[in-house]
């Protein structure tokens, strides 16, 4: 039975006092992380997947507690965040790194369950050193399907020229002893539809080594918890591709983990007029909310409409020096004054773990908020001795 429809809800039942929130700071939903948590929860219990938390996405380990019984473990990109998933949440740790760096791969092994190379020469290179070192990690290599399905090419890993992944062709004739597993990424904020294309792709092209490994790694980007999501199609993908190749499988989502999940709460500093109405606000695009430029998108605004669809319309900007620093133009019932909130939703992954200290623009403060209990609790408070710190 598929879950659409049961689980998913953008906003709890009571929203917090956002005026009683400091600015900046990203607020996370409790509830909404526990919800994603028993959607992933049960993807994986009826389709017999092992589902993994992108620390990449969202690492706000003081609320690991709240979802890490949902999960098989983490999977990480780098030796700091293989240490945070083996230090703070439970299960497997996975790794993938386009390439690793010899001086860190003792600290690999150390935290890890699983690892992921990029290259077969790396493999080559670190073999004998693995398999001989006494720790108990299964090694896999990373391949190109040469299947896109992601549009934004930042975001596409099988770009033409992608630097991810070994292709097809420069596995005939490798030496693949000691390898237990295949693992491929190849889609963003993907449905199930993107995944079995992709997977024809993948056994088209790498059918005849799937029945060697013991697993697979279905990589990240799959949009599991979004309300459209086809659950019933992933479900069924992952039970065939199992009971055909009798391997184990792993799905790593990150954007799903912590999908709705969070707010940016942020306060109105000044207004100007310049060809419209400008609002400056404490939070900003480049240093908080990268993706706004990055990807590019617009976020939503809690009571604020497109341009045009209520009576007062503002550009909004960060406080930052960079001239590109605008969020979008959002339309509002009344006019807006400083001191007044600005709340972006779905504002969880991604935001935190890309945020910089640009400018010396302070990093927002990081809450949570539990619904059921009306609870608003600060995690985390950031100032000048982190910024002094982070450069020297």
């Amino acid at each position: 039975m598929s879950v659409r429809g049961r689980w998913h809800k953008t906003e709890p039942a009571r929203l917090p006092d956002f005026s009683q929130v400091e600015t900046p700071c990203y607020l996370i939903d409790c509830e909404a992380l526990r919800r994603n948590a028993e959607i992933i929860e049960m993807i994986s219990q009826e389709s017999g997947a092992q589902i993994l938390l992108a620390l990449k996405a969202f690492a706000a380990w003081k609320v690991f507690p709240e979802i890490e019984e949902q999960y098989a473990g983490t999977c990480c990109a780098s030796l700091n965040e293989a240490r945070l998933g083996y230090e703070t949440f439970k299960g497997e740790v996975h790794a993938f790194s386009p390439a690793f760096k010899e001086s860190e791969l003792e600290g690999y092994l150390n935290y890890c369950s699983h690892l992921s190379f990029n290259s077969l020469s790396q493999w080559e290179r670190f073999r004998d050193m693995i398999l001989s070192s006494g720790h108990d990690v299964s090694c896999g290599i990373r391949v190109n399907p040469e299947h896109s399905e992601v549009t934004t090419e930042i975001y596409n890993p099988c770009k033409p020229g992608s630097r991810f992944g070994v292709l097809s062709k420069d596995m005939e004739g490798a030496d693949l002893t000691g390898l237990e597993g295949l693992h491929f990424h190849s889609l963003c904020e993907s449905g199930a539809d993107a995944l079995e294309r992709t997977l024809d792709a993948f056994t088209a092209r790498f059918g005849r080594w799937i029945g060697e490994m013991e697993w697979v790694n279905f990589g990240g980007g799959h949009h599991l918890t979004r309300e459209d999501y086809d659950t019933d199609l992933l479900i069924s993908l992952i039970q065939d591709f199992r009971d055909e190749w009798g391997v184990d499988v792993y799905l790593e989502p990150g954007e799903a983990c912590a999908l709705n999940a969070g707010w940016m709460v942020s306060e109105v500093i000044d207004i100007l007029e310049n060809q419209g109405m400008v609002a400056i606000i404490d939070a900003s695009a480049v240093a908080h909310m990268p993706d706004i430029l990055e990807m590019p998108y617009r976020p939503e605004i809690i009571g604020a409409g497109v341009p045009g669809e209520k009576p007062y319309t503002y550009r909004l900007g960060g406080p930052t020096c960079l001239s590109g620093d605008d969020i979008g133009e959002y339309s509002f019932d009344a006019p807006l004054e400083a001191g007044d909130r600005i709340v972006f939703t779905d504002m969880a992954h991604y935001t935190m773990v890309k945020n910089t200290i640009f400018n010396g623009v302070p990093l927002p403060s990081i809450a949570t908020w539990n619904c059921s209990e009306g609870e608003l609790i600060t995690l985390r408070r950031f100032g000048y001795e982190d910024f002094r710190t982070r450069l020297s």
